[in-house]
């Protein structure tokens, strides 16, 4: 399945719930609706044409205005790959676990909650690993993030 076809076979399958977002260079970027992410994810491993059997990363994003959770998922089998994320609400942001479908997002989902503030819902162990287990000062990896020791480098 070249890229042409695997993004239509995507827009034909979710129609309404899944957009082909205009910044996936090389393999397809997809926007699933927030919602949709734990039905979107066993559908796209379950489906024997996609097969997306390995999920090769999570990783959290705040651009400033909003958040994002981007997933990159492949097809050994079937020799296929693409990208998707989602956008949780800027204020108490949550999104479902995927840890059923790929039990590799354990480690992502607990960073993603550690260093963003993004709560996984349904995450069966949501303990810290990165930062001390008695950190109090915050999600480090969020734009406003600000400790009493920590130094603003410019941005220019």
């Amino acid at each position: 399945m070249d890229r042409e076809q695997l993004i239509k076979y995507i827009q034909d399958k979710f129609p309404g719930k899944v957009t082909l977002l205009d910044c996936g260079r090389v393999e397809p970027f997809f926007k699933v609706e927030l919602g949709f992410l734990k039905e979107f994810c066993q559908a796209i491993r379950d489906d024997t044409t996609l097969g997306m059997d390995y999920l090769c990363n999570i990783a959290g994003v705040d651009s400033g205005e909003h958040y994002e959770v981007v997933y990159s998922v492949a097809s050994v089998k079937n020799k296929i790959r693409f990208d998707f994320k989602i956008f949780p609400e800027r204020e108490n942001p949550a999104i479902d676990s995927v840890i059923d479908v790929w039990p590799g997002a354990n480690w992502y989902e607990r960073e993603v909650w550690e260093l963003y503030g993004i709560n996984i819902t349904g995450h069966p162990s949501l303990k810290r690993f990165l930062l001390p287990d008695d950190w109090n000062q915050g999600h480090p990896m969020r734009k406003n993030w600000d400790a009493p020791d920590f130094v603003r480098m410019p941005e220019n």
